[in-house]
């Protein structure tokens, strides 16, 4: 299986993986329609809820980050349409918005939502990987490394390994960490912030 060595690159594979698999998705629910006639309808019917949850999710992100408001707004936008396409793209960055604002518990519950949500498994894998940070940060490690343990996409490795070093390094497990870090540079051999975290690792154990 491919690996990626940033989150951005694995965003652009689930992207990649709609591109793919769409057309048979929506040709499945076209026989279920029936024939031409269900085309046409399914078609038309398709295009306009695109683009109304289109409009009003781009409004809703728009105003997301402006203020208060705005967060509470999309808070209701999301809960209101659990269902839509575009609900857990939302709950990524209500998670992302709610991290900036040091409200770590919503960001916890806007990423588990995702978790809960989502049949993909890289998305699935990418929302537990950001909601081991959350957890990390709240010093909650055991949920943590639940989080990391329910990734299971080899093509996450890496980013797995090196927050399994994080936090044995956080409880001062030095061996656990070294031997994560060594785990995660095997995959991820160009990251330089995981090189120095290792060296910074073996300097503290040999002081």
């Amino acid at each position: 299986m491919e690996s990626y060595s940033t989150e951005e690159q694995q965003v652009e594979a689930i992207k990649q993986f709609w591109k793919e698999n769409g057309t048979s998705i929506i040709l499945g629910a076209v026989i279920g329609l029936g024939g031409l006639w269900g085309w046409r309808y399914y078609n038309d019917q398709r295009i306009e809820a695109q683009e109304t949850a289109s409009i009003q999710y781009e409004q809703t992100v728009e105003s997301l980050s402006q203020n208060e408001q705005g967060f509470t707004s999309a808070l209701t936008y999301l809960e209101q349409n659990k269902d839509n396409n575009y609900a857990m793209l939302l709950a990524f960055q209500l998670a992302q918005e709610a991290v900036s604002r040091d409200d770590l518990n919503e960001a916890a519950k806007q990423l588990s939502f995702v978790v809960n949500s989502t049949d993909v498994p890289a998305i699935a894998a990418l929302a537990n990987i950001r909601l081991a940070r959350v957890h990390i940060q709240q010093a909650a490690y055991e949920q943590a490394m639940s989080a990391l343990d329910a990734v299971g996409q080899e093509s996450f490795n890496a980013q797995v390994q090196e927050l399994r070093g994080d936090i044995h390094a956080s409880q001062g497990n030095l061996d656990k960490a070294r031997a994560a870090y060594s785990a995660a540079l095997e995959d991820n051999a160009g990251n330089n912030l995981l090189k120095m975290k290792l060296d910074n690792l073996i300097a503290k154990a040999s002081a």
